[in-house]
């Protein structure tokens, strides 16, 4: 029998597609260990968290994918929002600063990568000022 079980990854961006995070969060645990080196998992994983406003998982997976690839625009943008926002939730003058420098770092990553993308160079421009 093929279908959805012959491309696990693509049962997975269906069921967070739907909305039903419940059964993708199970689905995605039990597929981890098989896929726990690959990236598209771990980000597909990252970006569902994303979604569901649980940065500390979010970051887990798209850290996992960052070791492997330091230089993954889609995840170090994910990346970047995380911290950003959690920056803006920080009371702690040094706790939002340190936020904002994983921000930064983030930002000429991405420009390394991608030094078209305006919206980030406004960023960093914005952040370094």
């Amino acid at each position: 029998m093929t279908g959805l079980f012959s491309y696990p990854k693509r049962k997975l961006r269906k069921l967070i597609g739907q909305g039903e995070y419940e059964k993708a969060e199970e689905f995605g645990n039990e597929l981890e260990a098989k896929f726990s080196k690959d990236p598209d998992f771990l980000f597909i994983m990252g970006s569902m968290y994303y979604m569901l406003n649980d940065e500390k998982k979010t970051l887990h997976y798209i850290d996992r994918v960052l070791e492997m690839n330091p230089y993954d625009v889609e995840s170090l943008s994910l990346k970047l929002r995380v911290h950003q926002f959690l920056a803006e939730q920080q009371e702690n003058e040094e706790s939002k600063q340190n936020e904002l420098n994983i921000v930064i770092d983030c930002c000429r990553k991405i420009l390394d990568e991608a030094p078209d993308n305006f919206e980030v160079r406004d960023l960093i421009t914005e952040l370094e000022s």
